[in-house]
C-alpha cells in the first residue's frame, strides 16, 4: 500500500505542493492558525493514507503543546518541516533519524 504526502499550512505554502501533484492538503490561513491549525494537523495525523506530513517550521509555534508533541513524536506519518530553523542540516538529520531509526550521517571515530 502506498502512502500519500500531505501538506498542512497557509494556502501560499500548500499551493506549490499541490501544483507538483500532492493531493492531500489542509489550508489554514495565517490569521486562523491559532484557532484552526491543531484541528487540521490532527485530521491529517488520523488519515491512514498519509505517510508524510509536510509543514513550515514556523507553523509549529501555532500548535498546542499536545498536538505538537503528537506530530513531532509520530513515526507514521512522519513530520517533515521546511523553512525556518528546522531546515538546517541538524533539523533534517533529526527528522531522517526519527523516520528510519538510524543516524545515516553518524561519523565513525
Amino acid at each position: 500500500m502506498s502512502q500519500e504526502i500531505a501538506v498542512v499550512g497557509s494556502p501560499e505554502f500548500t499551493t506549490g505542493f499541490r501544483l507538483a501533484g500532492v493531493r492531500a492538503f489542509e489550508n489554514v490561513p495565517d490569521e486562523e492558525k491559532d484557532e484552526a491549525l491543531d484541528d487540521a494537523v490532527e485530521r491529517t495525523l488520523d488519515d491512514g493514507d498519509v505517510g508524510i506530513i509536510v509543514m513550515h517550521d514556523d507553523d509549529l509555534d501555532h500548535l498546542s503543546r499536545g498536538t505538537r508533541e503528537a506530530v513531532e513524536g509520530s513515526i507514521e506519518p512522519v513530520l517533515v518541516t521546511l523553512g525556518g530553523s528546522g531546515a538546517g542540516s541538524g533539523g533534517l538529520r533529526d527528522q531522517i533519524k526519527r523516520a528510519i531509526g538510524i543516524d545515516l550521517m553518524e561519523e565513525d571515530d
